[in-house]
Protein backbone atom coordinates (compact mmCIF):
# COMPACT_ATOMS: atom_id res chain seq x y z
CA UNK A 1 0.00 0.00 0.00
CA UNK A 2 1.37 3.46 -1.36
CA UNK A 3 2.32 5.82 1.77
CA UNK A 4 0.33 9.00 -0.69
CA UNK A 5 -2.71 9.75 1.40
CA UNK A 6 -5.52 8.35 0.00
CA UNK A 7 -7.14 11.56 -1.62
CA UNK A 8 -5.45 15.10 -2.30
CA UNK A 9 -4.89 17.00 1.02
CA UNK A 10 -7.06 19.98 -1.02
CA UNK A 11 -9.47 17.77 -2.66
CA UNK A 12 -13.55 18.31 -1.50
CA UNK A 13 -15.09 15.30 -1.98
CA UNK A 14 -18.37 14.98 -3.28
CA UNK A 15 -21.41 14.77 -0.81
CA UNK A 16 -24.28 13.37 -3.14
CA UNK A 17 -25.18 11.72 -6.18
CA UNK A 18 -28.88 11.40 -7.37
CA UNK A 19 -30.33 9.52 -10.04
CA UNK A 20 -34.33 9.12 -10.48
CA UNK A 21 -34.11 5.98 -8.51
CA UNK A 22 -31.83 7.05 -5.73
CA UNK A 23 -29.84 9.32 -3.63
CA UNK A 24 -25.98 9.01 -2.16
CA UNK A 25 -25.52 11.26 1.36
CA UNK A 26 -22.69 10.41 3.64
CA UNK A 27 -23.43 7.74 6.20
CA UNK A 28 -23.81 8.74 9.75
CA UNK A 29 -25.17 8.69 12.97
CA UNK A 30 -28.51 10.26 11.79
CA UNK A 31 -29.00 6.83 9.70
CA UNK A 32 -28.82 4.50 12.36
CA UNK A 33 -31.80 3.20 12.38
CA UNK A 34 -32.90 2.92 9.17
CA UNK A 35 -29.68 1.78 8.13
CA UNK A 36 -29.73 -1.07 11.17
CA UNK A 37 -33.26 -2.32 9.58
CA UNK A 38 -31.98 -2.27 5.86
CA UNK A 39 -29.25 -4.33 6.27
CA UNK A 40 -30.43 -6.58 9.56
CA UNK A 41 -33.45 -7.74 7.04
CA UNK A 42 -30.86 -8.42 4.13
CA UNK A 43 -28.12 -10.01 5.20
CA UNK A 44 -28.63 -13.03 2.91
CA UNK A 45 -29.07 -11.15 -0.20
CA UNK A 46 -25.81 -8.65 1.09
CA UNK A 47 -23.43 -11.72 1.47
CA UNK A 48 -24.41 -13.38 -1.97
CA UNK A 49 -23.43 -9.46 -3.39
CA UNK A 50 -20.27 -9.26 -5.69
CA UNK A 51 -17.76 -7.94 -3.50
CA UNK A 52 -18.33 -9.38 -0.08
CA UNK A 53 -16.18 -12.93 -0.99
CA UNK A 54 -14.77 -13.43 2.96
CA UNK A 55 -18.03 -13.95 4.59
CA UNK A 56 -17.54 -11.58 7.31
CA UNK A 57 -20.17 -9.17 6.71
CA UNK A 58 -22.70 -8.41 7.11
CA UNK A 59 -22.18 -11.06 10.49
CA UNK A 60 -25.04 -13.77 10.43
CA UNK A 61 -26.38 -12.65 13.82
CA UNK A 62 -26.60 -8.84 13.19
CA UNK A 63 -25.49 -6.78 15.31
CA UNK A 64 -27.27 -4.56 18.13
CA UNK A 65 -28.53 -0.54 17.16
CA UNK A 66 -25.57 0.63 19.64
CA UNK A 67 -23.17 -1.52 17.76
CA UNK A 68 -24.17 -0.31 14.15
CA UNK A 69 -24.42 3.24 15.71
CA UNK A 70 -20.48 2.67 16.67
CA UNK A 71 -20.32 1.49 12.95
CA UNK A 72 -21.48 4.71 11.41
CA UNK A 73 -19.69 7.23 13.99
CA UNK A 74 -16.40 5.07 12.59
CA UNK A 75 -17.13 5.92 9.44
CA UNK A 76 -18.41 9.63 9.82
CA UNK A 77 -14.75 9.96 11.62
CA UNK A 78 -12.60 8.43 8.25
CA UNK A 79 -15.25 10.58 5.98
CA UNK A 80 -14.22 13.91 7.86
CA UNK A 81 -10.58 12.74 7.82
CA UNK A 82 -10.49 11.28 4.31
CA UNK A 83 -9.14 8.04 5.20
CA UNK A 84 -13.03 6.54 3.83
CA UNK A 85 -15.74 7.65 2.19
CA UNK A 86 -19.03 6.08 2.85
CA UNK A 87 -22.54 6.75 1.66
CA UNK A 88 -26.00 5.47 2.53
CA UNK A 89 -28.22 4.81 -0.67
CA UNK A 90 -31.47 6.29 -0.07
CA UNK A 91 -34.78 6.05 -1.24
CA UNK A 92 -35.65 9.27 -3.28
CA UNK A 93 -39.43 8.60 -2.62
CA UNK A 94 -39.43 7.98 1.13
CA UNK A 95 -35.90 9.01 1.97
CA UNK A 96 -35.31 5.42 4.04
CA UNK A 97 -31.72 3.44 3.85
CA UNK A 98 -32.04 1.05 0.95
CA UNK A 99 -28.27 0.25 0.78
CA UNK A 100 -24.39 1.87 1.47
CA UNK A 101 -21.10 2.06 -0.79
CA UNK A 102 -18.04 2.13 0.25
CA UNK A 103 -14.44 3.68 -0.67
CA UNK A 104 -11.53 2.99 1.36
CA UNK A 105 -7.97 2.66 -0.03
CA UNK A 106 -6.61 -0.61 -1.69
CA UNK A 107 -4.45 -2.74 -0.15
CA UNK A 108 -2.69 -3.59 -3.36
CA UNK A 109 -0.69 -1.52 -5.17
CA UNK A 110 -2.89 -2.36 -8.38
CA UNK A 111 -5.92 -0.31 -7.03
CA UNK A 112 -6.55 3.08 -5.83
CA UNK A 113 -9.91 2.16 -3.99
CA UNK A 114 -12.15 -0.52 -3.22
CA UNK A 115 -15.65 0.00 -4.21
CA UNK A 116 -18.28 -1.94 -1.98
CA UNK A 117 -21.99 -1.68 -2.38
CA UNK A 118 -25.07 -3.35 -0.77
CA UNK A 119 -28.87 -2.78 -1.64
CA UNK A 120 -31.39 -4.53 0.37
CA UNK A 121 -33.15 -7.61 -1.27
CA UNK A 122 -36.53 -5.35 -1.05
CA UNK A 123 -34.33 -3.06 -3.78
CA UNK A 124 -32.14 -6.03 -4.95
CA UNK A 125 -33.20 -4.46 -8.70
CA UNK A 126 -30.47 -1.61 -7.57
CA UNK A 127 -27.87 -3.27 -7.35
CA UNK A 128 -26.19 -3.01 -11.03
CA UNK A 129 -27.30 -0.01 -11.66
CA UNK A 130 -25.93 1.57 -8.34
CA UNK A 131 -22.76 -0.20 -9.29
CA UNK A 132 -22.93 1.35 -12.69
CA UNK A 133 -23.51 4.91 -11.27
CA UNK A 134 -21.11 5.10 -8.90
CA UNK A 135 -18.42 3.80 -11.28
CA UNK A 136 -18.95 6.66 -13.73
CA UNK A 137 -19.06 9.21 -10.72
CA UNK A 138 -16.07 7.94 -9.80
CA UNK A 139 -14.50 8.62 -13.21
CA UNK A 140 -16.46 11.99 -13.36
CA UNK A 141 -15.78 13.09 -9.55
CA UNK A 142 -12.59 11.39 -7.54
CA UNK A 143 -9.48 11.68 -7.92
CA UNK A 144 -8.52 7.60 -7.95
CA UNK A 145 -7.98 6.20 -11.86
CA UNK A 146 -7.60 2.53 -10.91
CA UNK A 147 -11.23 1.39 -8.77
CA UNK A 148 -11.15 -2.15 -7.53
CA UNK A 149 -15.12 -2.66 -8.25
CA UNK A 150 -15.15 -6.05 -6.55
CA UNK A 151 -16.29 -8.37 -9.44
CA UNK A 152 -18.75 -5.52 -11.13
Amino acid sequence: MSSDPFVPVDFDPPTSLVTDRFRLEPLGPQHNESDHAAWMSSIEHIRATSGYPDGSWPPLDGMTLEANLDDLRRHEADFAAGNGFTFTVLDPTSGGVIGCVYLYPSKSEEFDVVVQSWVSAEHADLDVPLADAVASWLVSEWPWERADRCGR
